[in-house]
């Protein structure tokens, strides 16, 4: 650094010729003058080698400037104090804090810790000088392990990276090399780094059963009988210094057609197998398997057996589309059939058409006629046929070895046809939309009889309440017990109902006034009027609906 002194003297003249020199410097280490000042132009700088800041960072001198060409006895002086602060340079590489290190981890574990490495290094705490970078230089081939930094302890943290298996390695030894982020610095001549050793040992855990291959294919033909052998499908323990069972199950069987031995992992069937089955997706029917091993904990490995089902002849064509419609005159029309069949080529088309020979008639009125393997055409035989529903059995042969027939059944509309070919039906006018006219026809029929069956409803409820009234009146010249009312009670007889049952044997108590008008007896029922029962109306007798024709027809008559 340099220092400057003012003196207001003129600076030409002895009074104004200034001296500077250094008074203290403190410490007064390594040695007491590790500066000098150059007394005329104030340059302060090193006499000595030995700075270093880890020992003293900092220094104070003391300067004094005298006027008079520096002489004591004559000149003016005055001091001020200069402050030398001592940066940082990378000259201590870092230092492992011991030789050997040891962790521990167990198998199949990623992303753990393993060991904690500590170094030291006097360089300024949190600066490139002082960060020190971790690598394994030795003992680690397959790199299972790394060494990232803890950027606020320094410490090199040894993880576990890919998993490690016991049964593989039970340790590793490991050589480890620590330097910082930038490189020492020129004209040090100490080592760059420090290395270390670093022990891990790994810990056996109960691993799962391993199933190989995974998953697991085989190719069968379909209709196996319940009880054949399809395969073993086991799995291997890897925990090989455990002495360990394995026992196997069913986890998804979704048609259970399948069961597998616990003991040896034999699958054999239950059912029949068929490729046909809503379960089987691109001829694959798959199953999953656990296998379990009894450690503490117990662990399970799963396995995935895909069975390929190969095809055969076992199902029969059969017509499609099952129904179809024909004009009552056919020409120039006719229909297409076709055959489906669940199996595959060459166990399904071409396929041979057939009308079945009985019954008769079927020959008779209808024709079919080959258009090619796939397909035929359906023609009637006859000029013309009544409209109605037929069943036509056709017989349908398929190409496999051996061939398989089916007769099934084609349901057949014939109706009478508009011009275009197309069927006329009660639906299809409906369908394709009637014109107004034919609406308001159609209406004010459905309205007249509503109207009919109300009026109907009303006359019967009229023609019932004359009834009832009827009922009521009592002939004077019967017996009072005939025209007891029915209430459709059920008793123990007249022990248990509430009458009088002197009123009954003696009618002629009741007032004449009341016989001539027809007014009810109360000796008719109960005396209690704690049960009103409703009189049941009686049904229509075909008199009745004759009676309701001819007022109807006089009504219709007088409108």
């Amino acid at each position: 650094m340099t220092v400057t002194a003012v003196d207001k003297d003129d600076p030409k003249m002895a009074n104004g010729m200034l001296r500077y020199k250094i008074l203290s410097q403190n410490p007064q280490s390594p040695s007491y003058n590790m500066f000098t000042i150059n007394n005329r132009t104030g340059d302060i700088i090193t006499v000595a080698a030995g700075l270093d800041r880890e020992k003293v960072p900092q220094y104070t001198l003391i300067i004094q400037a005298t006027d008079m060409e520096g002489n004591p006895t004559y000149g003016l002086s005055n001091t001020a104090t200069t402050v030398i602060r001592i940066t940082d340079v990378n000259d201590n590489p870092p230092e492992f804090t011991t030789d050997a290190f040891f962790g521990e981890v167990h198998e199949n574990r990623v992303n753990v810790i393993v060991a904690n490495l500590t170094v030291t290094d006097k360089d300024q705490p949190h600066t490139p000088a002082w960060s020190t970078v971790y690598r394994i230089i030795a003992g680690d081939p397959t790199e299972h392990f790394s060494i990232p930094t803890d950027p606020t302890t320094n410490e090199g943290l040894i993880t576990v990276v890919k998993p490690v298996d016991f049964e593989s390695t039970h340790s590793y030894m490991l050589t480890v090399e620590a330097e910082n982020e930038i490189p020492l610095a020129r004209g040090i001549h100490i080592p760059r780094q420090s290395t270390a050793t670093v022990s891990v040992r790994i810990l056996d855990i109960n691993e799962s059963p391993e199933f190989s291959p995974n998953p697991k294919t085989i190719k069968l033909e379909e209709g196996l009988p319940a009880g054949s052998l399809l395969t073993t499908f086991t799995a291997q323990d890897p925990d090989r210094f455990m002495r360990q069972t394995i026992r196997y199950s069913k986890i998804y069987d979704p048609a259970t057609w399948l069961d597998i031995d616990p003991v040896n992992g034999k699958i054999s069937t239950i059912a029949i197998l068929d490729r046909e089955s809503p379960f089987i997706k691109s001829n694959l029917y798959n199953v999953t398997v656990t296998a379990s091993d009894n450690g503490i904990p117990p662990a399970t490995g799963t396995g995935t057996l895909q069975i390929h089902l190969l095809d055969i002849n076992d199902n029969a064509p059969y017509v499609f589309p099952p129904e179809v419609e024909m004009c009552e005159k056919p020409d120039p029309n006719s229909l297409n059939i076709t055959a489906n069949d669940p199996d595959l080529t060459p166990n399904a088309g071409p396929f041979v058409f057939e009308l079945a020979s009985r019954p008769s008639d079927v020959r008779r009125n209808w024709t079919l006629s080959r258009l090619n393997g796939e397909s035929a055409q359906l023609h009637l035989r006859i000029g013309s046929l009544a409209s109605g529903i037929y069943e036509l059995p056709i017989v349908i042969t398929d190409s496999g070895n051996l061939p398989m027939s089916n007769t099934s059944f084609l349901r057949v509309k014939v109706c009478p046809c508009d011009r275009h070919g197309d069927c006329v039906d009660m639906e299809k006018m409906i369908a394709a939309g009637l014109g107004t006219g034919a609406i308001i026809s159609i209406l004010i029929c459905i309205i007249i009889l509503l109207v009919l069956v109300l009026l109907f409803v009303m006359w019967m409820k009229r023609r019932d309440k004359e009834r009832q009234a009827k009922q009521l009146l009592i002939d004077p010249e019967d017996d009072v017990r005939d025209n007891i009312l029915k209430y459709d009670e059920e008793g123990g007889g007249e022990e248990d109902q509430d009458y009088d049952l002197s009123q009954l044997q003696q009618p002629d108590a009741l007032e004449p006034e009341c016989v001539k008008v027809g007014i009810r007896r109360l000796d008719e029922r109960p005396l209690h009027h704690d049960h009103q029962y409703p009189l049941r109306s009686a049904a229509p007798q075909p008199g009745d609906i004759g009676d309701f024709i001819h007022e109807v027809h006089r009504l219709v008559q007088s409108l």
